[in-house]
């Protein structure tokens, strides 16, 4: 490999021109011109396949007696054979690297539409051939060895720029969270991470009966955390019991994982089938590979991601790449997670436990998923109420997913190997294209937020005014309404075996009555003038006679049924009276009847709001589901269908619900599908499910009040927005000048010394600084934003030895602040994302019935 890496280094970097160029014929028995010296070496004559190239093309190559392999050869004018031995054909260096460009930017696309591709500009029959040629699975193909050549030049030019240390890239990739400046402001936290699985990148074991399974693991990259890692977290936290009180349903979320502790309640969780223990958490035995769990920064850049393995999300992936966070990084991380109540269980129950609390880090729900959360929980755990957090929503895994799934189609039924090479180059590029974006991301959020500030103070003041208060009101009562619901004792079960004694004896009475109904119907059916006449001095009977005798004999068997049910009823009371000491049987005046029958209406009221709360969270998983781009029609359409079943259902749980309100001393108000169908429901569940009396004295418990607290903390995250974007925007600043400057430096230091790589690291450093380039304009439109706070001078990093970047900001030209990338607002060019997102709402609005 060493031999093949400076040949093609030398192809590609060549200290001087080529003088001897090979000869390529369109036809095998031309055989050309040859030096003397060429003669009497060895000549390889080789199909070559090449895209650019006018037609199929054969190539002849004289190869020196010294030399080591025809491989090595072939590298040197530019074609990947397909043995390092003997190879049979080569492609051209630039036709793979078309390939690999056309798969960093289109993750799905095969190599089997690539080789097809070929076929039609050269109007040439497609055969396997062309598709094996370029990537056969069963082998060493000429794709994979290119990959490999373009991995170890990269680590060349790593080491070239000093950046080859362990974590380098965790620790240096992403600016805004890792450049840190003199002199700035302390943040809440150092880092925010958010984390998920994924179900998406399943791989089969096995392909029509034959295994291909490739005994080389591709560990050739950074981003992955080795099975051997993850697996020393699989016994942190012992197997959790199944729920007390089941949920009673199939239709719960199936994404997501969960471990606690058997003491601890967190019922938000019954959302999500991932509350079983690790042991149910299982897969089909026909994938390997069941998904990955990745971990990623704010700014969508990759952290480290981990396969899952023959299993569901188990504990053991969020724990190792906390463990990973908690090993390389600063103090104070911030951990998003779709159930992140119950992960701050099992990180305690964990021996991660201690050093997650001395590093002050805690973790919180996304913004979206923590809805499904319980009140109690969303009051501590959501992005809206945690200070410091900003405006951030932490669903950056679900954009990562929806791109990402877009490598499962090629990666279902390819090796391990292939599958984590692919997985390795979509990271890269998205971390590419991230990186080009930062400027991007953090002038929306600095607009954001202004605009948050602007629109929503002004509306605030109105309504203090209205409401006669405060800010510090808001704020207190926030806490209040914070405290109440975290310490406020579990729900009262009441006596089950009072309840199961209440419901017997209405029963009894029922059957009581039912019994007597049908007695009496009996009774009446007996002639005034009953007299009992033997059988042998009866005449023949007549139709009269029978049609009553018939009656009588329905009467007698339905009295008979009643009073079997009867009698059973009531050896089921006295069984439970004798069990539960009654020495009186309860009556409907008694005081334990009626507190019996009180919380009896109270559970049914309970059940209704908790049916209709579940089918709104699926409702909103789904519409999640439908608007991930590249969702697949058919699972659209059945998506979409299970909407409007959903739709149905709802209104039939908001009907029972009503009967329930109703019911209740005093009624408690009754909900329309409007107002049931939206997050404010979920927001207000809670206070829907308390049936304390006492709560309506609580001014948080005013709608207006509860508006007005939730806008009051949106405010206050859009300030901390404003802060953190601050910082973000001067060290990517600082960053891009620094980087600028260093990588100018490097490449004039190679090229003194004429080392090999300093070609490679040219390429690197031009595509490098054209993208700050492109970051630098960015921010100098930010710095002109109207209400930009921030400092518009670079800063100097901590640390850093080399000449800092405000010296030499000015000595490199001007950078082009009115360069716009932004589209006009009446522009029909939207791209790939936003095209996807507007496919996924349009086939739910046309699947869609026309009244809900």
């Amino acid at each position: 490999m060493p031999c093949l890496i400076a040949a093609y280094l030398q192809w590609k970097y060549p200290p001087t021109p080529c003088t001897t160029p090979p000869e390529r014929n369109t036809s095998p028995s031309d055989t050309g011109s040859s030096t003397p010296d060429e003669e009497a070496g060895i000549i390889l004559d080789i199909n070559v396949i090449d895209i650019y190239a006018s037609q199929q093309t054969r190539l002849r190559v004289h190869r020196a007696d010294t030399s080591i392999s025809p491989s090595v050869d072939l590298a040197r004018h530019g074609y990947i054979g397909n043995s390092p031995v003997n190879p049979s054909y080569a492609i051209s260096i630039k036709t793979l690297e078309l390939y690999r460009r056309l798969r960093l930017r289109k993750a799905s696309f095969s190599a089997e539409a690539y080789a097809k591709v070929i076929c039609d500009l050269h109007s040439v029959i497609y055969r396997r051939f062309y598709h094996t040629a370029l990537s056969d699975p069963r082998c060493n193909d000429t794709f994979d060895i290119y990959l490999a050549v373009l991995r170890a030049v990269d680590k060349q030019v790593a080491a070239a720029l000093g950046r080859d240390t362990p974590n380098w890239r965790v620790l240096n990739a992403c600016p805004p969270c890792t450049y840190k400046l003199e002199g700035e402001p302390e943040r809440t936290f150092n880092r925010m991470i958010a984390m998920d699985g994924n179900n998406s990148m399943k791989r089969v074991y096995s392909l029509g009966g034959g295994l291909i399974r490739n005994p080389r693991p591709f560990t050739d990259t950074d981003y992955l955390l080795p099975p051997d890692y993850v697996d020393q977290f699989a016994d942190e936290v012992s197997s959790r019991r199944a729920p007390a009180v089941p949920t009673a349903n199939n239709d719960v979320v199936d994404e997501e994982w969960e471990d606690v502790n058997d003491d601890e309640d967190v019922p938000c969780t019954t959302n999500y089938k991932a509350a079983a223990a690790d042991e149910k958490k299982k897969m089909w035995a026909i994938f390997e590979e069941t998904g990955f769990f990745v971990s990623a920064c704010r700014h969508s850049l990759i952290m480290w991601f981990s396969d899952m393995l023959r299993s569901g999300e188990l504990s053991k992936h969020p724990l190792a790449h906390i463990a990973k966070a908690m090993d390389i990084l600063e103090d104070r991380l911030l951990i998003g997670s779709d159930i992140a109540c119950s992960l701050k269980s099992t990180i305690a129950s964990s021996s991660l436990g201690p050093r997650f609390k001395r590093k002050q880090c805690r973790c919180c729900v996304n913004a979206f998923h923590g809805y499904t959360h319980n009140w109690a929980c969303q009051k501590q755990n959501h992005p809206n109420v945690v200070a410091g957090l900003g405006l951030e929503d932490l669903e950056t895994l679900e954009r990562v997913f929806s791109a990402s799934n877009a490598v499962a189609g090629v990666t279902r039924h390819a090796t391990p190997y292939r599958r984590r090479v692919f997985i390795d180059l979509f990271f890269r590029q998205w971390d590419e294209d991230k990186y080009f974006n930062i400027s991007k991301l953090l002038r929306n959020n600095y607009r954001q937020a202004l605009a948050i500030i602007d629109d929503e103070e002004i509306s605030l003041k109105d309504t203090l005014m209205a409401l006669q208060a405060t800010q510090a009101d808001l704020d207190a009562w926030h806490e209040d309404e914070t405290t109440y619901f975290a310490q406020k004792p579990r729900e009262n079960e009441g006596d089950l075996h009072a309840i199961a004694y209440v419901e017997r004896l209405r029963e009894l009475q029922v059957t009581s009555n039912r019994y007597q109904q049908r007695q009496d119907i009996f009774l009446n059916s007996t002639p005034d003038c009953y007299q009992f006449t033997p059988s042998s001095g009866q005449q023949a009977p007549s139709s009269q006679y029978a049609k009553e005798l018939s009656q009588t004999r329905k009467a007698e068997t339905a009295r008979r049924v009643a009073d079997e049910r009867h009698a059973q009823a009531l050896v089921e009371v006295v069984s439970m009276e004798l069990k539960m000491g009654i020495a009186r049987r309860w009556q409907p005046s008694d005081p334990e009847y009626i507190d019996t029958l009180k919380y009896m209406t109270e559970r049914d009221y309970h059940r209704a709001l908790d049916k209709l709360h579940r089918l709104v969270v699926q409702r909103l998983f789904e519409l999640s589901r439908l608007n991930l781009a590249r969702t697949g029609y058919h699972m659209r359409t059945h998506i979409a269908k299970n909407l409007q079943t959903r739709c149905k259902a709802i209104q039939t749980a908001v009907g029972a619900y009503n009967i329930a309100a109703q019911a209740l001393n005093p009624p408690r108000p009754t909900l329309d599908w409007s107002k049931a169908s939206h997050y404010s429901f979920l927001e207000d569940f809670q206070l829907f499910r308390d049936t304390n009396k006492g709560l309506a004295d609580k001014p948080w418990s005013s709608p207006l009040v509860r508006a007005a607290i939730k806008q009051n903390n949106r405010i206050k995250r859009a300030h901390e927005e404003i802060a953190n974007c601050n910082i973000d925007i001067r060290r990517v600043h600082t960053h891009a000048l620094d980087e600028n400057t260093d990588l100018r430096r490097t490449v004039q230091d190679l090229y003194e010394r004429r080392a090999p790589i300093a070609g490679a690291v040219e390429d690197y450093a031009v595509r490098r600084m054209q993208v700050n380039q492109h970051l630098l304009s960015s921010i100098y439109r930010i710095h002109s934003l109207p209400g930009f706070t921030g400092d518009t001078s670079p800063g100097v990093r901590i640390g850093r030895a080399l000449e800092s970047a405000h010296t030499v900001e000015t000595e490199h030209g001007e950078v082009d602040s009115d360069e716009n990338d932004e589209l006009p607002p009446d522009s029909e060019s939207d791209d790939d994302e936003a095209q996807g997102q507007y496919r996924g709402l349009v086939n739910f609005i046309s699947e869609m019935p026309g009244h809900v």
